[in-house]
């Protein structure tokens, strides 16, 4: 027994020092692992298309701009970097116009609910990229929601189930891995809409810059260790109105088609830098990689076969059917490998105030000449003033162009990228009261003067909007007199008391928004200002649309800061970037100089002249809190107001059909049997209100190809750029309705029988959804 144990002993001593040696080697790996990857990063996307149907578009204040389908879908984006043992910061790109404070608020308190302290309202960062064409009602002060009849709970919630789950998606997704960053000039996706401003400023501080918008977009390319890149995002200023303010399609713009193009061709290629290559690059309408063609084999010596084959599937009654079928048929369902992380690209808005992506000027409707240079005029009238994007006069064109520039330069900077970002992750935040903030501003001939914001108000050339988007009635650019009769108007509303008119001098105020409460406060008083940091770059979330001068003197602020002092944690390779439209929404800032001038921008500044040197006053407090460790005042919460909004949209009472009619027939077939490369077919369904069911991951209408001669697989949806679904009534009340499906065909298109197949929800006059499809008869593509 003794010798037994003995033996047993000095067998088992080996093994204890071999496994001590690989528990150490283990170890070793996985801190050496984690230090050669950096980071923890996790990324997350999910739809936030909005009611596609009845609601006023958020972005031109137009009333006639009213929803009535879909160019393509609008996502929320996020990215979580973490330390492995130590802070993380979320940041969440939303195909929106603006971020909403009220949105915010939910969002962190559902996070709140699922985490704990996790995720605050400290490190976690919401913006939008301010598309024009998405669904409005969402935002909680009175005067961002006077044209979407007040509060719209369906664009609300799927924006914050949207944001949420994208986060749940990159919490999850988690993993180690590392960020490289990289620049590059975009020299002709943005141009300056307000020039005049512009060369208001200083011209010694004119001439540091080369040009009057920034144009270089910054890159950060996210590697996992184990998957290689997951994802990139992008900071980049220009307008999302390449969209115009009578488009009724929902569409991310400009920003939006970018990511959409790029999220594809990393799908199919992965990494490409010989643009020449692309499928996108060999058609005028179809940018888009397919997913199909390299399944399906060439059919062009078929012809006959095919004829015969597509006119055995005749139209399909409509015909009952579930939620999860428009989901499980769409087509970046089918495409996502289930075994590796989705690839997630967001193009992101930074100091966009004055920088429109319609670059080939503006020009007078009327007469073709250019408009005035100062007031964005013609003949007097700013109605007639139009900016014009590089695909004029067809703005889906355009919005292509635009968002193709981007694309190409962004997939330029994510293949060159060798910057590795290194160090800490860290945040700082704030809420601020711009209503009433001094502000120390230098004196001439040394020393400061002790000055103060204001309570919001609008100036006059708010109401004549920009080349953009134009307003009405006889507001002009560059207004600092205002008149009478409007003066008169805007006293029905709220007198403003002369230490607010002096206060916001020179602007005349047209609508004194931050003293006007009633039913609820009309605009925002506190305001969140907030750092994050990853290693050398440092964002700054700003929840408003800085000018191109104001973003440049807030970035060189905060670098100073940055990279001065005995304590500096940077050297001069420092990336500071302005995310705008962050958080909350508070319409423009722009520099001193320029708010004199009172175009849009400046009339839209609501705090007042000195609102650029109480955020530049207020960041560097911030970089200095963030070098230090020292926490900041949290400053006074701002309100919550979702049980007080009002909404005047009226719900969906019924959805009908005329009789021996079911939802999903074929009302207008395909109009031929064959099509060609760059044809378009058009089918219209008899259809319901596409409020009744967002069909949020899902699609209204599906391009199918058949395969094999009996199964249908899906080509393009209505997240495809070549797909148009467009909702309408034959009257404004009938409870019928039409869906009509567009489909251009792609010049990358492969050869066989397509069908296109359309998805909705009725809705009973007892308030049953019930779900329904119907396809067109097949045709062939030669």
């Amino acid at each position: 027994m003794k010798i037994v144990s003995k033996d047993c002993c000095c067998m088992e001593r080996p093994y204890m020092v071999i496994w001590f040696f690989l528990l150490v080697f283990l170890s070793l790996q996985i801190e050496g692992s984690l230090s050669a990857s950096n980071y923890l990063i996790g990324l997350g996307s999910y739809d936030i298309t909005g009611p596609a149907a009845d609601v006023n578009m958020m972005g031109y204040a137009n009333m006639e701009q009213i929803s009535s389908g879909i160019h393509f879908r609008l996502r929320a984006r996020a990215f979580i970097v973490a330390e492995p043992q130590g802070n993380r910061v979320v940041f969440v790109n939303l195909d929106a116009c603006m971020a909403s404070q009220i949105v915010t608020i939910k969002v962190l308190e559902r996070l709140k609910a699922r985490y704990g302290e996790l995720y605050t309202e400290k490190n976690v960062a919401i913006t939008g990229i301010h598309s024009h064409a998405g669904p409005g009602g969402y935002l909680q002060y009175v005067v961002y929601i006077v044209t979407s009849l007040g509060f719209v709970r369906q664009s609300f919630d799927v924006i914050v189930n949207g944001i949420e789950k994208s986060i749940i998606q990159a919490h999850e997704n988690l993993r180690p891995g590392s960020i490289l960053i990289n620049k590059g000039e975009l020299l002709d996706a943005g141009i300056n809409r307000s020039p005049s401003a512009y060369l208001n400023n200083p011209a010694d501080e004119r001439s540091k810059y080369k040009y009057n918008v920034d144009k270089e977009m910054t890159l950060i390319k996210f590697v996992d260790e184990e998957w290689g890149p997951v994802g990139s995002f992008n900071w980049l200023a220009t307008h999302g109105t390449s969209m115009s303010r009578t488009n009724s399609l929902i569409s991310g713009d400009n920003k939006g088609a970018a990511a959409r193009f790029m999220e594809d061709w990393f799908q199919q290629s992965g990494s490409v830098t010989d643009f020449d290559s692309l499928p996108l690059n060999k058609s005028a309408n179809g940018r888009i990689p397919r997913r199909v063609s390299s399944i399906v084999p060439s059919l062009h010596d078929k012809r006959n076969e095919l004829m015969e084959l597509a006119a055995s599937f005749q139209s399909s009654q409509g015909r009952p059917a579930t939620r999860f079928l428009s989901v499980a048929r769409r087509v970046r369902n089918a495409l996502r490998q289930a075994d590796r992380p989705q690839f997630v690209s967001a193009f992101c808005q930074s100091n966009c105030g004055d920088v429109s992506p319609n670059t080939l000027g503006a020009f007078c409707i009327d007469t073709g000449l250019p408009c005035d240079f100062n007031h964005s005029t013609c003949n007097g009238k700013n109605e007639l003033c139009y900016g014009r994007g590089p695909g004029y006069p067809d703005e889906f064109k355009s919005t292509e162009i635009i968002g193709n520039r981007q694309f190409k330069k962004a997939v330029e900077l994510f293949d060159k990228a060798t910057e590795k970002l290194k160090g800490k992750v860290g945040y700082q935040h704030a809420y601020l009261d711009f209503s009433n903030l001094e502000v120390l501003v230098p004196k001439v001939g040394g020393g400061n003067d002790v000055v103060k914001t204001c309570p919001a108000a609008m100036g006059f050339a708010f109401a004549a909007g920009t080349t953009d988007g134009p307003g009405a009635f006889d507001f002009k650019q560059g207004d600092d007199q205002g008149n009478a009769f409007w003066r008169l108007v805007r006293n029905l509303l709220k007198t403003p008391n002369q230490e607010q008119i002096n206060c916001q001098r020179p602007k005349p105020i047209l609508l004194d928004t931050g003293e006007m409460k009633l039913p609820y406060d009309w605009a925002p008083s506190i305001l969140p200002v907030q750092i994050l940091r990853m290693g050398q770059l440092v964002v700054l979330s700003v929840p408003a649309e800085f000018t191109t001068m104001a973003g440049r003197r807030l970035r060189d602020a905060v670098k100073m800061v940055l990279t001065s002092g005995h304590k500096r944690q940077f050297e001069s390779n420092v990336h500071v970037v302005i995310a705008g439209l962050t958080n909350t929404y508070s319409q423009y800032v722009t520099t001193f100089e320029e708010y004199q001038v009172q175009r849009y921008e400046g009339a839209s500044t609501l705090y007042g002249p000195h609102t650029l040197n109480a955020y530049i006053q207020e960041f560097k407090k911030l970089a200095a809190a963030l070098i230090s460790g020292e926490s900041v005042e949290p400053g006074p919460q701002p309100p919550d107001l979702l049980d007080k909004q009002i909404s005047l949209l009226p719900p969906v009472v019924l959805d009908a059909t005329p009789l021996a009619v079911n939802f999903g027939d074929v009302k207008d077939d395909v109009h031929s049997s064959t099509f060609k490369r760059g044809d378009m077919v058009s089918v219209t369904f008899w259809s319901a209100c596409p409020r009744n069911d967002l069909m949020t991951e899902g699609t209204f209408a599906l391009v199918e190809l058949l395969q094999d001669q009996s199964t249908w697989i899906p080509a393009y949806d209505d997240d495809d750029f070549c797909l148009r679904f467009k909702w309408s009534r034959p009257a404004k009340l009938s409870p019928m309705s039409y869906a009509t499906i567009e489909w251009r065909i792609p010049e990358t298109v492969v050869s066989g029988v397509y069908r296109i197949t359309h998805f909705g929800a009725s809705k009973s006059l007892f308030g049953s959804v019930r779900h329904f499809t119907g396809s067109s008869s097949a045709f062939v593509v030669e």
